[in-house]
């Protein structure tokens, strides 16, 4: 609405304008210079409004190029023009000055549009020859927190977030959104029960009135361009000046050759040393057979891979395992356990994955019992 005011105001002035134009003819203006006002006032302002309704999406950065290319070119402009009257006063060349009047124009036209051409294809390499063309861009308040689609499903960052660790906005953008969602519709289980956990802890994040958390729809220069979530979140976080929160271990590498800052949670969880204790039990659903013999492989509902000793043969079961070791490394937790028994009525217990104490009968070889 603001726009269309300001267009209202800018035809008003130029019909203002004009219409002084006419007005003046009446004090000794020739017919001659009014239409030559009338034509060119009349030409510009139909250029420039046109111009200004077909580029709906201006980009301040190329805007600001533009005018410094033209602010060069007519500074060089300006000496050539010197040059060229040196040059027909030196060797006697005996011009009519219209025609001296249009070469300079002429060569200004194609000096302006030479230098925003060269600053328009170069415009990433301006800042190394002119250091001070680009300005830092200033957050105001904390740096915000950029979710990554690993760290939203992983569900421990909604824990730091209540446990006030980062005193900082968290935003997700449209596109990590639309990535849970298409993982949520995938036809793979797995997968598909990794988008929609991703979704309900989102929403739980939302509903809790002590996280400030924003889905945020900004459109960021160059994002367009970038080929996947993971491009798209380091430009992402790097227009914004923010850190980028993952458990992506490739992602957290690549983040930090581009110089942004990463909160790997996994990484995090090693320093804070949150890791299984053995002899705990757990529950827990064999998914595939491992790559040594009689493993089978489970996993919890963050992700987390459970290795299970004599399960191989008992793919699509829930059992009780004691845990006997893990390992946490910046790619991930690992869980090794060693079977006990079968989970009491597995129809009733739902998804595998939740950790709780062992009810079951004492196995034949005499384990020890359940703490």
């Amino acid at each position: 609405m603001l726009l269309w005011v300001l267009r209202a105001i800018f035809w008003i002035v130029v019909s203002a304008v004009l219409f002084g134009a006419v007005a003046s003819t009446d004090s000794g203006v020739g017919s001659a210079d009014f239409a030559v006002v009338m034509v060119a006032g009349l030409g510009m302002a139909i250029f420039v409004f046109v111009l200004e309704v077909l580029t709906p999406k201006r980009n301040f950065a190329a805007l600001a190029g533009v005018f410094f290319a033209l602010l060069v070119g007519m500074l060089i402009s300006i000496a050539l023009a010197a040059v060229v009257d040196m040059v027909s006063d030196s060797y006697g060349i005996h011009v009519a000055p219209q025609t001296l009047r249009a070469i300079k124009w002429v060569l200004g036209l194609c000096v302006c549009y030479l230098t925003i051409s060269v600053v328009m294809r170069t415009k990433d390499d301006v800042r190394f020859v002119i250091p001070y063309v680009e300005f830092a861009k200033q957050t105001k308040g904390a740096r915000p927190l950029v979710l990554d689609t690993s760290a939203i499903i992983d569900g421990r960052i909604v824990d730091l977030c209540r446990g006030n660790l980062f005193d900082s906005p968290v935003v997700v953008p449209r596109f990590v959104l639309g990535e849970l969602q298409f993982i949520a519709d995938s036809a793979d289980k797995l997968k598909r029960q990794r988008g929609r956990r991703g979704l309900d802890i989102l929403n739980e994040m939302q509903a809790d009135s002590s996280i400030d958390v924003e889905i945020d729809d900004t459109i960021v220069e160059g994002i367009d361009d970038a080929k996947g979530v993971d491009q798209k979140l380091v430009v992402y976080t790097r227009a914004f000046n923010g850190r980028l929160v993952t458990t992506d271990y490739n992602l957290s590498k690549v983040a930090q050759v581009r110089e942004i800052d990463v909160v790997n949670i996994n990484d995090l969880a090693s320093v804070l040393k949150v890791v299984a204790l053995p002899g705990e039990g757990m529950q827990v659903k064999i998914i595939k057979p491992g790559e040594e013999a009689d493993q089978g492989i489970g996993y919890l509902d963050d992700g987390t891979m459970v290795v299970v000793e004599d399960a191989r043969n008992k793919i699509g079961r829930e059992l009780l395992i004691s845990i006997t070791s893990s390992l946490q490394t910046s790619a991930g937790k690992m869980i090794f356990g060693k079977f006990e028994g079968y989970a009491q009525q597995e129809s009733a217990s739902g998804g595998g994955g939740r950790r709780r104490g062992i009810d079951r009968r004492p196995p034949a070889n005499g384990a020890r019992n359940r703490q």
